[in-house]
């Protein structure tokens, strides 16, 4: 019963943690991208922060065995090489990951802003669903309510975003001078990285509390599969840019401080994946997306409009929504619990 107080402390405390990242990450982000001077490889800067991670991980398995060289060397060898399929099981969330990113580039190249943002609000729908239907979790109608409540708030905000910033209309300007453009494509390949979404992260989700193996050895795995697939997409994407300019073009120490931070976004969500849910964390990025365009109004001069107000006040409704069990009022029973299961609780009160 000890470890219990622990793991919701680690749970609240990590998704807090989450969203503050995000907030701030998309700001940094942001300015990246607007700043002067020579702009960086954006798929260089994904790699590097695979690379973040991996190196933090090794360091975390070799403090949890004790700082003993021997037993770290023994563990990597005993979880990665002596259990293959284990390890190849990761693959699929790093695989299905690429594919859901070339999606959304089909699904940019072919949906004005708005569509393809509001789409794209689908996984949080199709994340539920899939924790539903694999991790067997149980949703109160209230909390499905939430959910779609989330869904709007989340599509209205970043319309007010696009409206605001004007990307809808330049998008549009673009658009005649663009052959071949099909939108039943582009919605489709949308709506086919919202599934994949949903199902990546719920896979890896049931990996981390499905065996005895440690949060940093599954990104140290994670790290080690997604790697190769990250460098094909630096040489697919930007070949010719990397052979002219070279692998580190445009870094400075705001992009190294820029790739720490989302390296550091990795670690919190394998955390918030572990101690929590994939729902809870889409809870926690949505509320990240409220707080980063509040900090834009002083920052990048963003317009605050009704339709931000509204979609801000659904999703900050939601997340009070998703807690609320009508049934408790009359005592007949607790707000349901996340994590059901007698298994993944007792794995949940297991020391990592």
């Amino acid at each position: 019963m000890a470890p219990k107080p622990t793991n919701s402390n680690l749970k609240y405390l990590s998704l807090i943690t989450l969203t503050l990242q995000n907030a701030i990450l998309g700001l940094s982000m942001r300015y990246a991208r607007t700043r002067s001077g020579p702009m960086f490889l954006s798929s260089t800067a994904v790699v590097m922060a695979e690379v973040v991670k991996l190196a933090t991980s090794l360091v975390l398995v070799f403090l949890e065995e004790g700082k003993s060289l021997p037993r770290f060397k023994g563990t990597l060898h005993a979880t990665i090489v002596k259990q293959p399929l284990d390890t190849l099981k990761i693959c699929v969330p790093s695989f299905l990951y690429i594919v859901q990113n070339n999606l959304l580039y089909v699904a940019a190249s072919h949906l004005d802003a708005a569509t393809y943002q509001v789409t794209y609000q689908l996984k949080i729908l199709t994340t539920a669903v899939f924790a539903v239907i694999i991790l067997r979790k149980r949703l109160l109608p209230t909390q499905w309510g939430a959910l779609v409540a989330l869904v709007i708030g989340v599509a209205s905000v970043q319309l007010a975003q696009t409206d605001s910033g004007g990307e809808a209309a330049s998008r549009q300007q673009q658009m005649p001078g663009e052959p071949d453009q099909n939108r039943l494509l582009g919605f489709g390949a949308a709506v086919g990285a919202c599934f994949l979404s949903g199902f990546a992260g719920i896979f890896f989700e049931k990996m981390l509390k499905g065996a005895d193996i440690s949060i940093w050895m599954r990104n140290i795995q994670l790290s080690l599969l997604s790697l190769p697939f990250g460098l094909l997409t630096c040489v697919v994407n930007d070949g010719a840019k990397l052979t002219a300019d070279g692998f580190f073009f445009g870094y400075d120490g705001f992009i190294c401080y820029l790739i720490g931070l989302q390296a550091g976004g990795g670690l919190i969500v394998a955390v918030v994946v572990k101690y929590a849910d994939n729902i809870l964390k889409g809870f926690a990025t949505s509320l990240a997306i409220i707080i980063s365009c509040v900090a834009s109004m002083y920052l990048f001069d963003f317009n605050l409009t009704l339709q931000f107000s509204v979609g801000a006040a659904l999703v900050i409704g939601s997340i009070f929504l998703y807690g609320y069990d009508p049934s408790s009022k009359a005592g007949k029973h607790k707000v349901i619990k996340l994590h059901p299961d007698p298994d993944q609780e007792r794995l949940l009160a297991e020391k990592v």
